[in-house]
Parts: C-alpha cells; structure tokens; sequence
C-alpha cells in the first residue's frame, strides 16, 4: 500500500512539474516561427524570454499572448524592440507664381521703396529699405513660402 501510494504521488509530482523548458522552448519556437517572424523566445525555469524586432505595438502585445498560452509557461518577460516608423519624406509646401506674387504686392503695400518680382517660386526684392524694417519683412516674404528669397535691398 506505502509503494502504491509513493508511486501515486511521484506520478502526480511529475504531472504538476509540466513541460521541461526544452519542451518548452521547442513549442515557443514553433508558435512563433509561424505567427510572428523574427521574434525568439528562450526559456529558463518556465519563464519565457522574448527578444526581437516588430513594426508596432500589436505585433509586439501578440507575441506576447502567444507565448503566454503555451501550456507551462509561468511567465513572460518581452524584451520585443517596436521599430520606429520611417519619417514620411514629405515635399515642402511651394506656393505658385500668381499666388505668391500676389500675396507678396500685398505684403509690399507697408513697404512703399521695395519692390519683388516672382519667378519658378523665387522672390527677388529690390528698392530700399530701412534697417528696422529688414527682418520683419523678410520674415513676411518666408512665411509665404517660396522656394527662395534674393534679397538685392539697399539698406538705408
């Protein structure tokens, strides 16, 4: 009755120990060599490290929960990398000739000894100016965004 017992009791010992981390790595291997390449796990006394790169943070939540299902995983340690999106290149904004040229006459209105032509989006300012009113003229033209700005002032 006392072997019965022992053997009983080894027998449900070994059944609550679960899967080695062999075991385990071998299944963490498979899951996420189908569903989420790129990202590896390694397991040390049932716990899974994850390591690797993803696009976004759902790839990276996934690969999470799919090593977290793997029967006798205790836990999850996710070292996973998100990368970071590439910047968009993105074209700065040029306003046309007829636009621009009329939104520089307006400018020049405050400005009677300046004169501007606009040509392929670039601002040629000629005439006279005063020192003061330099920089916030030129901040004026800038903000209109051409592609250049020529300044052929002469300050008084």
């Amino acid at each position: 009755m006392k072997l019965l017992l022992l053997v009983v009791m080894v027998l449900v010992f070994a059944c609550k120990s679960g899967p080695s981390d062999s075991q385990l790595q071998t299944e963490i291997a498979t899951t996420l060599s189908t569903t989420h390449p790129g990202i590896t796990g390694t397991v040390k006394d049932k716990v899974v490290t994850l390591t690797g790169t993803c696009p976004d943070e759902a790839c990276k939540t996934a690969s999470e929960n799919a090593a977290k299902n793997v029967k006798g995983v205790k836990s999850v340690v996710n070292n996973i990398v998100v990368q970071a999106p590439e910047p968009m290149a993105t074209q700065p904004e040029i306003s046309s000739d007829n636009a621009l040229q009329t939104s520089v006459n307006s400018l020049l209105s405050a400005y009677k000894t300046v004169n501007a032509t606009v040509q392929d989006g670039v601002v040629t300012l000629t005439g006279e100016i005063k020192r003061s009113q330099l920089t916030p003229l030129m901040q004026s033209v800038q903000e209109l965004k051409p592609k250049k700005v020529e300044n052929k002032l002469v300050i008084k």
